[in-house]
Order: C-alpha cells, then structure tokens, then sequence
C-alpha cells in the first residue's frame, strides 16, 4: 500500500466536466443489490447526486481537476468494495476546526449513517449545489457541511490561506484550516447545544483532539496525517482567504 502524501496548495480550480462512468454501468446489478441492502439497515440514507474526480493536475501550487456526476449508490459502492481503480477519485472539502488554545475538533458520526462512528472532520462528498457557473466550488462544500454538521457558520472562523491537501490512494482530501477564537472546551460545548436542539443530528459527539494521545482508530488515515503533521508543527500557519 502507497503511503499517503501531504502538501499544500495554494488554490483550486475545479470544473464540472460531466461524462459517463463505466463502472456504474457495468456494474449495475451488484450496485442496487448492494445499496438495497444497506438501505435495509439505514433507512435515513437515500441515493442522491454526487461529484467525483475524473482528472487533475498539480502546477505551480494550483490543482486542476474536472468531476463528473454520478448516484450516490455507485459511489458507496466503489468504495465499500476498496476503490479499485476506475478512473476517478473522491476528492472533497474538508475543515479542520482549530480552537484557540490550539486544539483540534473531529466529530463522530452517527449511528444512522453510512460512515457510524467514523471521526473526522466536518465534510461531505461534493455535490450539484456546489456546481456555481461550471466550476465546482469546494469552498461552499466545506461551508455547508460545516453548519450540517456542527452548526457553526463557517464566518464565525478565520480561515488560513490555501488548503493542506492529502493524497491517499483513491481519496484526494482538501483541508481548509478554520481558526476559532474560542477556546476547545467552548467550542465543543457550542457544537453540543446545536447537536442536541436536532431530531437527528449527523454527529454522536465532538472529540477534542490535543495530543497524539487522543488519536483513535476510527479515525480515518487522511485525518491521522493531518493530525500528525499539524502537531509536529510542520503546518505554515497563514491567515487570509482563499
């Protein structure tokens, strides 16, 4: 297994570039049996749109890349069976959510849906809505899975310029590091409140992460190689937008 790399970049340009996926249709049988049966088990999760990768290109501290459209079902599919090489990737938009104490909060998701009890940070497989004027927009991604998720408007942070990009096999994960100025303990309290006042909340709780000490084992491999590099302080710290 290819270990995965980290690096930042400065900005994204992304287009939506729509073509068909030969793996969703070649395999379309195993697909809907599989989804069915995962519908048997959690009925909140339904087939809607999402966006993935199908080229890129690093130049010059830009990521270049197009996304096609595809059912959720196909793409759940994909990666349930390993994401084996099919000729697109699932990239996506990520916030990492540092307190003012320096601390890093992850949320656990919850029972009713696909990734239970997985911990990583606010984030989402991109989607149609993030289609504005033929590019697709991870920035609004992150924003809107931001407040899903947590409730916390993505204004209420300082956001560091560029993203940390984490390459790992079929995942290409962007991470836009948002400051708060509240400190951890207050900043899970707040994301608590928003969790409790929910029906049915995405989160089953908000973990604060200080130390390698707090890494868990559901946590996925692109979150621990964030997590590593930002406390081994090999992050640049950089306010701005972009």
């Amino acid at each position: 297994m290819t270990d995965p790399a980290i690096f930042p970049i400065d900005r994204l340009a992304l287009s939506f570039a729509p073509k068909p996926w030969p793996f969703a249709n070649e395999r379309r049988a195993e697909i809907d049996a599989y989804f069915a049966e995962l519908q048997s088990r959690k009925p909140a999760i339904w087939n809607g749109r999402v966006l993935l990768l199908h080229r890129q290109v690093v130049s010059e501290g830009v990521f270049r890349g197009a996304y096609l459209e595809t059912d959720y079902a196909s793409f759940v599919a994909w990666r349930h069976w390993g994401m084996p090489k099919a000729g697109v990737h699932d990239c996506f938009g990520a916030a990492a959510v540092i307190s003012a104490d320096g601390a890093v909060l992850l949320g656990v998701m919850g029972a009713h849906t696909a990734n239970a009890g997985w911990i990583y940070f606010p984030a989402g497989t991109p989607d149609p809505s993030d289609i504005v004027d033929g590019a697709v927009d991870l920035g609004r991604s992150v924003a809107r899975e931001l407040k899903e998720e947590t409730g916390l408007d993505v204004s209420e942070f300082v956001p560091d310029s560029g993203w940390t990009t984490v390459l790992d096999g079929g995942l290409i994960v962007h991470i836009k590091i948002l400051r708060s100025p509240l400190a951890a303990e207050d900043l899970r309290a707040r994301m608590l409140a928003n969790l409790a006042a929910e029906a049915e909340p995405e989160l089953a709780d908000i973990r604060i992460i200080r130390t390698r000490a707090d890494f868990d084992p559901a946590m996925p491999r692109f979150v621990t190689v964030f997590l590593e590099a930002y406390f081994g302080g090999r992050l640049a710290k950089a306010a701005g937008s972009a």
